[in-house]
């Protein structure tokens, strides 16, 4: 159902914004007067809910437009909410985020409270965390400061004083930044905060903290600001801090004009300081509160809502809802498991580009990951399978700072480099000095991620060494140089590509197809969540990530990092009896050293073909000394397995294999295939 309105904006009569609504979002619509507790599971259309209940109340006349303050977590979902309102004709509603609502706020009254113009607003509070930190005696780096800036922001929103941060780290099971203890910590907050008052400047967590305190400190203030809004509405409640909490409560006053909508299944930001303990105790606070469930899935297949009510279910997650189907039947989720991760980023490339054949778009596939560090993989596979791509909440990984300062240092030890100490040993020697070590740092944040991207250096001058010829050792230069290739072929991104993005930045996201990346032990759950809690966010991020899929869900891991490796790595816990056993003691269907490109091909001559391209191309790159992958991708030797071309055109009509390469090598994969006994 939807309205019958012929042009945005109209003014709709109340039946027609009621009748675009199943049941419980009318339900929704219809309690017009808080408190309201709307808990909304992924994909049942919450945004659709409360912009129609607040267009039915300014039909209605149940409360003026300019009466309602809508706020949420992000500037794309108020946009999106204020986008809506306007098409439903419910002009004047408010919708922002906190932070620009305070702001706004705080403009208005601070020049009659205060006298003057606002304090300036730091852009970035690593410039005064460092001075800080120098105050204290600290010593600090680029990555320090980005995570003691963190644990700063921690305390802020979790209305911790530094002289309260060591308790309240201790009760929150929360370890400091790498390199520090909890008294550094507390006496650096301390620090920071003097910095900023002597320079007159305040963080974005202070704009919430001073209208907070204005409101309660000044009557006139905050009745001022109550009289202007009387109905609130918070969306994603789940992720709301104390400081925002706090700040809630003083635009409220001793009112009950408050609709709160959220997923306790989707708190993934525990570490940020968000907690999901308003929305579960918001009937314990307002005991006669209305409370909705809204649990039809529009989004997602009833495969993929199966799976993700199956997880739910074996983790006993706490108010988790059960939620329903209501598209068609899809294609089943797939599980496979790789040998290693070179197979496994070549598997999924192989399978996005047969989604893209089909007729699916690139904007419409995402590959998901735990880490960030984790994107260089895929970056390279899907590259490598001419498929575009687009990295969303992370750098590309060769142009992170890090990743360009290493490699600065790498080739500048390549003009010394000493000819008779290994190559991974000169690397890891290089490494040190831009923050690498044998064991990662035992910390979140920052520091973690650096080590990871120095980690992938690493694990690539490792695979060097061992794809070279005993009497022809790889060298330090040709790791520099195999550096430049990759990141001179990673092309920009364009817009119409293939999403990569980790769990976290995925939030509030859906696409038609899914692949849910290394699901192994460590990386799912991550290795940090050490506590009861920590294990049971990550379970809730890995549901979170299993509801973006529309349609297709793919899901897999690799049992090594490396190929050849030893095969030590376990399919995540969170899946154990859910992911199919094929029946031989390797689940997921799992094919052998060949990976997912071997298994989609069909017929004993399809694989004897692919066989002896992998053949040809380990001997091209034991000859070059380079990686076979960079020959040609498993998914491109798949290809030309299953396509049999005939001529230099139909090669060039495959992916993976442009001008250059079917100038070196078209002959020869031509001859191979000509060679090749043919199809029974």
């Amino acid at each position: 159902m939807s309205p019958t309105t012929n042009s945005p904006g109209a003014l709709l009569h109340p039946d027609a914004i009621l009748d675009a609504l199943d049941p419980e979002q009318r339900d929704v619509a219809l309690a017009l007067t808080g408190p309201v507790c709307v808990l909304a599971g992924a994909g049942t259309g919450k945004t659709r809910a409360i912009t129609h209940r607040i267009a039915y109340g300014v039909r209605t006349g149940a409360y003026p437009p300019t009466s309602v303050l809508a706020v949420t977590f992000t500037a794309r979902a108020a946009g999106e909410m204020r986008t809506r309102l306007r098409d439903l004709g419910a002009h004047g509603v408010q919708a922002r985020t906190f932070h620009a609502a305070a702001l706004r706020q705080l403009g208005y009254f601070w020049p009659r409270i205060v006298g003057g113009a606002p304090p300036q607003i730091l852009e970035h509070k690593a410039p005064a965390v460092a001075e800080a930190a120098r105050r204290i005696g600290a010593s600090v780096d680029r990555v320090a400061v980005r995570d003691l800036a963190s644990e700063v922001e921690w305390s802020k929103v979790s209305l911790v004083t530094a002289e309260d941060y060591v308790r309240a780290a201790a009760a929150d099971d929360r370890p400091p930044p790498s390199g520090y203890d909890h008294q550094t910590v507390a006496r650096l907050i301390s620090a920071y905060e003097d910095v900023k008052t002597e320079r007159g400047v305040i963080d974005f967590e202070d704009v919430l903290l001073m209208l907070a305190d204005m409101l309660g400190s000044h009557p006139h203030v905050g009745d001022q600001v109550r009289s202007q809004y009387r109905h609130f509405v918070v969306d994603e409640f789940q992720d709301v801090s104390p400081l925002q909490h706090f700040l809630l409560n003083q635009w409220l006053g001793n009112r009950r004009e408050l609709c709160v909508v959220g997923d306790p299944s989707q708190t993934i930001y525990s570490f940020t300081g968000a907690t999901p303990h308003y929305l579960l105790d918001f009937t314990r606070t307002y005991r006669d509160a209305q409370v909705v469930r809204l649990v039809r899935d529009y989004r997602s297949t009833p495969q993929v809502v199966s799976l993700a009510n199956d997880l739910l279910r074996r983790g006993r997650v706490t108010g988790a809802l059960e939620l329903v189907a209501q598209r068609p039947s899809g294609p089943a989720v797939s599980f496979t498991t790789h040998d290693d991760d070179e197979a496994e980023a070549a598997g999924i490339a192989a399978r996005a580009a047969r989604l893209i054949a089909s007729g699916v778009r690139p904007s419409e596939i995402a590959v998901l990951y735990r880490t960030n560090a984790q994107s260089a993989s895929f970056e390279s596979a899907l590259s490598e399978a001419g498929v575009s791509y687009q990295v969303r909440g992370g750098e590309r990984f060769f142009t992170r700072k890090d990743v360009r300062d290493a490699i600065v240092l790498l080739r500048g030890a390549a003009r010394s480099a000493d000819p008779d100490q290994p190559m991974p040993e000169q690397v890891r020697d290089v490494l040190v000095s831009a923050g690498w070590s044998a064991e990662p740092p035992h910390a979140r944040g920052a520091a973690r991620e650096r080590w990871e991207a120095m980690q992938a250096l690493v694990a690539l001058a490792d695979d060097l060494a061992a794809a070279a010829p005993e009497d022809a050792p790889a060298t330090l230069p040709m790791l520099v140089d195999e550096l430049a290739e990759r990141a001179a072929s990673q092309h920009a991104p364009t817009v119409e590509g293939v999403t990569l993005a980790s769990l976290h930045s995925a939030k509030g996201l859906e696409w038609d197809a899914v692949f849910l990346a290394g699901m192994s032990e460590g990386l799912m759950p991550i290795s940090l969540a050490e506590t009861d809690d920590g294990v049971a966010e990550e379970r809730r991020l890995l549901y979170v990530g299993i509801t973006r899929a529309r349609e297709h869900l793919e899901i897999s891991y690799a049992r090594s990092r490396n190929p050849g490796g030893r095969a030590t790595r376990k399919r995540t816990r969170f899946l154990d009896g859910m992911w199919p056993d094929d029946g031989r003691g390797r689940r997921g269907g799992s094919r052998g050293p060949r990976g997912q490109a071997r298994s989609q091909l069909s017929g004993e001559a399809d694989l004897a073909l692919f066989d002896a391209l992998r053949e040809w191309r380990l001997t091209v790159a034991r000859e070059v000394d380079k990686p076979a992958f960079t020959i040609l991708g498993d998914a491109t030797l798949a290809a030309i397995a299953e396509l049999r071309p005939s001529s230099t055109a139909e090669l060039a009509r495959i992916n993976g294999i442009g001008p250059a390469k079917i100038d070196r090598y078209g002959a020869t994969l031509l001859a191979l295939v000509q060679g090749a006994p043919g199809r029974p």
